[in-house]
């Protein structure tokens, strides 16, 4: 019971640390609960050293039982991707649809492999030799960009509909494309898998072809099971089985529940929330989603913020940091460059598109929870374990992105509300 009521609690400080940042520092909700919770783990940290306060002990020994690895990958990932993508508007993804394949698909590959072989050229450089194939798991755990904190940033800014349905597409398909390159790496790294492209084709069919099928499935299914029944707290009650019982049944089956969560959350999104939903069920289904999302992101990014009490920092994590931030940055520049050179070919776009989709790529909890399930002690480099490494890394990555990358996106997000979109006669649909 101590876990549960240490969850309680957690969720009650997140409540209070976003009822507290409309007075004092009115930024968006994501960044100020990362703030503040990172601010809290320096005091606990700081006081703990001196003497002072015992809270880091009891910190130390608790935080890592809430398993933040499971409770996201297994558990709060699947509520978040499917409210995300409730939203989506079909008719525009279509529009956009060359753009998001492209970024998803060309930019993770490219984004993996080029953090992948820049890191692995630092350490060698730095005297810290790695095998080729843990950095490319670092690259595929750290290029997807997270849905929980981009859409939170988008969606509060209001930025131009072009623009926020790429950064939307992107980050929920990206999520679960990166999800299933990170399952393939993984296996090739430590499950003694053969990098074959027979080997390797066959892990992402299962994953990414699997979890797309399954989401088609669920919801096919429970479109028909809401459209069958006039009562409202039932149809509310239907959506809720779907990141639940649906997200576990992928992880049992061993597909992506990222992708099952996002194509089952499109289709009630779209079609079922015309059919099957009165007007008055609309709005509850909207409001109970938007809470359910806005509760589960702040506890999120204040356990994203309190993790720093449990990592043991060394002078050289402050390199690897400092080296994966700007490693991080120019792959995500190349990675949505490229794509974007090709594209311009064909169609204008919104002058900030580029820098907005670049800035605003930020990584949240996702990442940092794919670093923790590396099994910890099964790779020694020097003395230093693998897993603690890449999870330093991670971490300054993610909070730089969050914090930083995040707190200076707006600027570029309220320009570019101030300069009109493309005229849709002056493109090609994509």
């Amino acid at each position: 019971m101590e876990v549960y009521y240490t969850f309680c609690f957690l969720a009650a400080v997140s409540v209070f640390l976003g009822f507290l940042n409309q007075y004092v520092l009115r930024a968006q909700t994501t960044i100020a609960i990362t703030a503040g919770s990172l601010a809290l783990s320096l005091l606990v940290t700081g006081l703990g050293k001196l003497g002072l306060l015992e809270l880091h002990i009891w910190a130390d020994q608790l935080l890592p039982l809430m398993n933040l690895e499971d409770l996201l990958l297994k558990g709060m990932l699947g509520f978040l991707l499917f409210a995300g993508s409730l939203h989506i508007d079909l008719l525009a993804l279509r529009n956009q649809k060359l753009e998001i394949g492209l970024l998803v698909v060309l930019g993770i590959l490219i984004s993996t492999f080029l953090v992948g072989a820049l890191l692995y050229w630092f350490l060698q450089f730095v005297g810290m030799p790695v095998s080729f194939v843990y950095c490319l798991l670092f690259g595929a755990l750290v290029s997807p960009t997270d849905p929980i904190a981009v859409l939170a940033i988008i969606k509060s800014l209001k930025a131009p509909e072009q623009i926020a349905i790429q950064v939307e597409g992107e980050s929920l398909f990206n999520d679960g494309f990166g999800l299933v390159i990170f399952a393939v790496i993984y296996a090739l790294a430590f499950e003694g898998g053969e990098p074959t492209l027979p080997a390797v084709a066959e892990l992402f069919a299962v994953e990414a072809v699997g979890g797309v099928a399954l989401g088609l499935a669920i919801g096919g299914l429970f479109h028909w099971l809401i459209c069958s029944t006039d009562d409202h707290s039932l149809e509310l009650l239907l959506t809720l089985v779907i990141p639940t019982a649906g997200f576990a049944l992928a992880n049992i089956l061993g597909v992506s529940g990222a992708l099952a969560m996002v194509v089952s959350g499109i289709i009630i999104g779209n079609f079922t929330r015309e059919r099957g939903f009165s007007r008055v069920s609309q709005h509850e289904l909207d409001n109970f989603w938007s809470i359910t999302e806005d509760f589960l992101n702040g506890l999120l990014f204040l356990l994203v913020g309190l993790f720093l009490i449990t990592i043991d920092f060394r002078a050289f994590d402050y390199l690897l940091i400092a080296a994966g931030i700007a490693i991080v940055l120019v792959a995500r520049t190349l990675a949505v460059g490229v794509p974007f050179t090709l594209l311009k070919r064909r169609r204008k776009y919104h002058p900030y598109t580029e820098r907005i989709l670049i800035w605003g790529g930020l990584r949240g909890g996702l990442s940092l929870a794919l670093a923790m399930s590396i099994p910890a002690g099964h790779a020694m480099i020097q003395g230093q374990d693998l897993r603690h490494l890449w999870v330093v890394m991670t971490y300054g990555v993610v909070l730089f992105s969050i914090v930083v990358q995040g707190s200076t996106i707006a600027p570029l997000i309220r320009r570019s509300r101030d300069i009109a979109e493309p005229e849709t006669a002056d493109s090609t649909p994509g």
